[in-house]
């Protein structure tokens, strides 16, 4: 591994943390996705910190940053652009949409209508859009933070779960300690900390860092720890519906990541076992013997968890 990068990777985090006080483990999760080439989900209570979250990040790395606001009449030529006659030149043109950009901010993703929130699959899975019969590839590199309110609050659409699975990790930020909202407030007096923050690196060099970062080593036990708890998780009685095969690539992307983090150029066991809880459960569907028991996503997969012997590397 490059040590230059290992203390770029670090100098991110505390930068983000000055604005972020407090969430040091948030924002690795965040730089942990980002750097595994993933997208996140933010679902939490209003005024914590997830615009500035995302606003922080783009300029840590000094790339683009557009914020969607969702609402029921966003249409899907919003997110990916469209093709407009122009009268002047007596031709087509593409008039690129909100998606088009390095990061962006799916804010309240799931106050729109479901046709809306599947013009993001595509940009999501494969980096592109395509409009009219045209393929448009995006900015590299490209995330998607989405932030979407409870499930049960007024006017909200679920997310499918073909939407879901395209998340890499799905977290919380939470509210502060009571001394660092103080610290928080202060900085607030002080003049917004968001606007002073300095940028660390640039687009093209934490693109450098994403190909590190898929360089870093998995054991073939560790793949094999991982498929068998997944697989767990497609015969458990208390689900109706397990992780995909895309969960466990994931999960292989994300451990990669967050060993470079740690730097490390190998994956360790507990990598993985730090990991599971943000990467699978909000891939689950719980079935009826599930919802019976009272049971959470969570909470099977930590018993799965249990089961399971942690493989010995050699």
């Amino acid at each position: 591994m490059s040590g230059d990068y290992s203390s770029v990777v670090n100098q991110m985090v505390d930068n983000i943390s000055k604005v972020i006080v407090g969430k040091q483990e948030v924002i690795e999760l965040v730089i942990t996705a980002f750097l595994a080439k993933g997208h996140i989900l933010l679902e939490d209570v209003p005024g914590v910190g997830k615009t500035t979250l995302a606003k922080a990040l783009a300029k840590t790395v000094d790339c683009g940053f557009t914020r969607i606001q969702f609402t029921p009449d966003t249409l899907p030529s919003d997110i990916t652009g469209l093709t407009v006659y122009n009268m002047k030149s007596g031709e087509f043109e593409f008039v690129k949409g909100a998606v088009m950009n390095h990061i962006i901010l799916a804010d309240e993703i799931n106050r729109t209508s479901p046709k809306t929130q599947s013009s993001l699959l595509e940009a999501m899975e494969e980096n592109q859009v395509s409009v009219d019969g045209v393929t448009y590839p995006l900015k590299m590199p490209f995330m998607v933070i989405a932030t979407q309110n409870p499930v049960d609050s007024l006017g909200t659409y679920q997310l499918p779960e073909a939407q879901m699975d395209r998340f890499m990790m799905k977290l919380s930020i939470g509210y502060p300690t009571a001394d660092k909202e103080v610290v928080m407030a202060t900085q607030f007096l002080n003049g917004s900390a968001l606007e002073s923050l300095d940028s660390i690196i640039n687009a093209d060099t934490l693109v450098a860092i994403q190909e590190q970062v898929s360089k870093v080593f998995v054991h073939e036990d560790l793949i094999k720890y991982i498929v068998e708890i997944i697989n767990k998780t497609r015969k458990s009685i208390k689900l109706s519906l397990g992780g995909s095969p895309r969960a466990t690539l994931m999960l292989i992307k994300a451990s990669q990541a967050y060993a470079f983090i740690q730097n490390r150029d190998f994956v360790i066991p507990e990598d993985i076992i730090k990991l599971m809880p943000y990467v699978l459960p909000h891939r689950f569907m719980i079935s009826s013997e599930g919802r019976i028991s009272g049971m959470e996503p969570a909470q099977i997969l930590e018993d799965i968890m249990k089961e399971t012997r942690i493989p010995v590397l050699p």
